[in-house]
């Protein structure tokens, strides 16, 4: 007979059975989890068990540091099983500067977050770590709750909690089969029988592609081989009072933690080693790899000569196994893209630090229906079809060597690009573009003049594009500016139901004339802001949607959602098929006029309304939107004519001084209008309200999802433009806002205003009492810098530019 659950994990790992355990305390009985081997098999068994709360993104410290919560007093308490945490605190140590301000900007995270990270002297470091050199040393980060845990305990603490909640734990079951049945279920075959359930969640670890593969799913994660070294006894070591807290090096890439009476190695070499990145072993389960000691021999002498006593010590074992990494070293937590109740919790390549806190997210994900915090930096579908076989393998290894280095401001790492390239690309190559990233599309960031390098210094203060990209906004001010926008998800909803499906996608009403445009943003169920589009209604049974290029995945997942009540109505992903050039600046109805029949005044071509055009003989979709606060178009059309238009604009424009502008000047000209950029500034944490998306809220009768949560939820934040003064540094997210000395927001993104010249961020200030703000400041990797709010748009308030109803400057 088939049995029945009502989710099903396979993966009886730390992140799987950490699942179970916190959907079992939600109240969720039926739970099964089936494991091919014995639970912690694959990784967890192996890991050194180390736990931090150093993150560069709020959710993912949130994930370690319940992990550290549960593991250090929760877990033990609850079900009386030994975890063995050892709170020893952890060090960083540093000869950069550049990391002595990463440090200062993770330590300001924390004072937001409320974790006490400390900065320390060398003297102050030898004080808490008598063992360590301190050669060259300039600093150190101490984070005094931090320890680690024996992973195996650990896990089967989880076990036993999720039993004593009433979950099931199936081991040496064999899945072999996954399929979606006509009822909806999932059914899940194994070599012990078939189970049927709601809900599965794949948290396979280091089979989580050949899992993956069974559902459809071609998951980017890939195991690569770890190995770290555990020393014999060391009389040092013995003699000491107290246990060492964990210390890492993260110039040297190494990890040194105590382990009873010797220490253990952790090294990690700048070029990782894939292992069976497609089919793990059949045999293989609890074993582990022959050791490669050369490959990682530079790196221990570098942490003996750091830590002399640990040439004392010999080598008792050497431990060598695969760990998972995704293309950016974060984990996947959350829905399978296109799939129902399909749940993906893996490629966490820190498994243990990360699974106590993974399992709560996704537990209360499924549970609630939504994301407990911010999932973006987790979302699996932050990755697309571009995240191919050879796209995974290049940028886990890439991930690997960059373990420890420093997480610089828009940086972009070059591994497995290019990816997707626009129709233009050549042409923005061609005229300088310094390239980033942006869901495997190749986006201009800058255009560095004749004869500069093209490459983008790093670092924490204002770089070497700061000049360049004033001058592109100066063009887009002054003259008129090009841009390829064709990163953008595109969508086209058609079909005899096609105004009712709308009318259901957000917070604002749809456009009710041909031709107008409008921007919708959809909700979560609490009112968190999901996802915002820009929606052009073509006709009654035609809208047109933009959205931003990482939610193309996300979005298209909710408008299927959407689709589903709504019988013929055709959802059709185009973002591929269609090109985008932004036309903006003074000059861009002059150079865009003398391209086309049609009329451009204000008065026959208004802002925010949209006309299929000719322009120099081909069909364009013409929208009159600017997110630079410039008068322009945004011009879309089909890939294949988009290189003719492209060519066609630049020659017609020549005489008003056109050249291309990229994303750092679009960051820079929307912060000078106060405009919030998805995934940065809304999010699911906050709702339209909370983010001054008020005037974009409209009831009228209407039902969409978080209708009624908006209603009453509270208004605990306000999104807010501020003026810094600063000179040579700018904020970007996550520094955080005081009121003297009390902690009072957070930025989401800055800029410098080169139209303005300010220094701008948008930030969420606390709604407890902002009218009693008294010395409001922004504490910028370290510094504090006076900060104002703006009561309104430091550029153009009156939209009178937009509305083409200013002078030609």
């Amino acid at each position: 007979m088939t049995q029945q659950a009502r989710v099903i994990i396979i993966g009886g790992g730390a992140m799987g059975v950490s699942a179970l355990y916190h959907l079992a305390k939600l109240g969720w009985r039926d739970v099964l989890l089936i494991e091919k081997n014995e639970l912690t098999a694959g990784s967890t068994w192996h890991a050194a068990g180390l736990c931090t709360h150093f993150a560069h993104n709020l959710t993912i410290q949130a994930l370690r540091a319940h992990s550290v919560r549960l593991y250090s007093g929760e877990l033990e308490q609850e079900t009386g099983s030994p975890v063995s945490f050892h709170q020893t605190g952890a060090l960083r140590i540093t000869r950069s500067k550049d990391r002595m301000d990463e440090f200062r900007h993770v330590k300001g995270i924390g004072k937001y977050s409320g974790f006490d990270f400390n900065l320390l002297s060398p003297s102050e470091l030898k004080d808490i770590y008598p063992l360590v050199e301190l050669d060259g040393i300039v600093g150190a980060i101490h984070e005094p709750l931090d320890g680690h845990v024996d992973p195996s305990q650990a896990t089967h603490a989880m076990a036993q909690g999720a039993r004593n909640n009433g979950a099931r734990i199936l081991r040496h079951t064999l899945v072999t089969g996954l399929a979606r049945r006509s009822s909806g279920e999932w059914r899940v075959s194994t070599d012990k029988g078939e189970f049927d359930a709601e809900h599965i969640v794949m948290a396979a670890g280091t089979w989580a592609y050949e899992i993956g593969c069974m559902a459809g799913l071609e998951l980017p994660v890939v195991p690569i081989l770890h190995q770290y070294l555990v020393t014999d006894r060391i009389e040092a070591v013995a003699a000491l009072e107290q246990e060492l807290p964990i210390i890492r090096d993260p110039e040297e890439s190494w990890y040194v933690r105590q382990e009873r009476d010797g220490l253990i190695i952790g090294p990690y070499e700048k070029t990782g080693k894939p292992w069976s990145v497609d089919q793990v072993p059949p045999e293989f389960g609890m074993e582990l790899l022959p050791s490669a000691l050369d490959d990682v021999e530079h790196i221990v002498t570098a942490a003996m000569e750091r830590i002399p006593v640990l040439a004392e010590g010999g080598i008792k074992t050497v431990v060598n196994g695969p760990i998972t990494f995704t293309p950016d070293a974060n984990p996947l937590i959350g829905p399978a893209f296109g799939l129902d109740n399909c749940w993906l919790l893996t490629g966490s390549s820190m498994g243990v630090m990360e699974g106590g806190g993974a399992g709560k997210f996704l537990a209360e994900w499924i549970v609630g229906g939504e994301a407990p915090m911010d999932a973006l930096a987790l979302d699996p579908r932050r990755f697309g079809a571009f995240a191919d076989r050879s796209y995974r393998i290049d940028k886990a290894i890439e991930s690997f060597g960059n373990q420890f280095a420093i997480h610089f401001p828009f940086e972009e790492r070059e591994a497995g690009r290019p990816r997707l390239t626009s129709a233009i690309h050549d042409e923005m190559d061609a005229a300088g573009a310094v390239f980033g990233q942006a869901y495997g599309w190749e986006r201009p960031n800058w255009f560095a003049p004749a004869g500069d390098a093209r490459q983008s210094t790093l670092g924490f203060g204002r770089a070497n594009w700061f000049d360049a990209v004033a001058s592109e906004c100066a063009t887009v001010s002054q003259r008129v500016g090009i841009a390829d926008m064709s990163v953008f998800s595109k969508f086209e909803i058609s079909g005899p139901q096609a105004s009712q499906f709308m009318a259901q996608l957000g917070a604002n009403s749809a456009p009710r004339i041909n031709g107008r445009v409008g921007l919708i943003h959809s909700l979560t169920k609490s009112g968190g802001v999901a996802s915002e589009f820009t929606v052009v209604r073509l006709s009654k049974d035609r809208f047109y949607l933009t959205s931003a290029a990482a939610a193309r995945r996300q979005d298209h997942d909710l408008l299927r959602r959407i689709g589903v009540s709504h019988e013929g109505v055709g959802i059709a992903d185009i973002t591929e098929s269609k090109g985008v050039i932004a036309l903006m600046g003074p000059s861009a109805p002059e150079v865009l006029q003398s391209l086309t029949g049609s009329d451009l005044s204000a008065d026959d071509f208004p802002w925010l309304s949209a006309q299929e055009i000719d322009v120099n003989g081909l069909r364009v979709l013409a929208i009159r939107v600017s997110y630079v606060g410039e008068t322009g178009w945004e011009l879309h059309a089909d890939k294949g004519v988009l290189h003719k238009i492209y060519r066609s604009l630049l020659t017609a424009g020549r005489e008003f001084g056109i050249s291309p502008f990229g994303a750092f000047a679009i960051n820079s000209l929307r912060l000078e209008k106060g405009y919030p950029a998805w995934g940065m500034d809304l999010s699911t944490e906050r709702s339209p309200f909370e983010a001054g998306l008020d005037r974009f809220v409209k009831f009228d009768g209407r039902t969409f999802t978080g209708c009624d949560a908006i209603k009453t939820r509270a208004i605990e934040m306000s999104l807010q433009l501020i003026e810094i003064d600063t000179r040579q540094v700018d904020a970007f997210a996550l520094h955080p806002l005081f009121d003297r000395d009390r902690v009072c927001g957070l930025v989401t993104s800055g800029a410098y205003g080169h139209r303005t010249a300010k220094s701008l961020a948008l930030a969420y200030i606390d709604t407890g009492q902002p009218e009693k703000i008294h010395d409001l400041s922004v504490e910028i990797c370290g510094q504090r810098y006076p900060a104002r709010r703006l009561s309104k748009a430091p550029y153009d308030p009156e939209n009178l530019k937009l509305r083409g109803t200013a002078a030609p400057v």
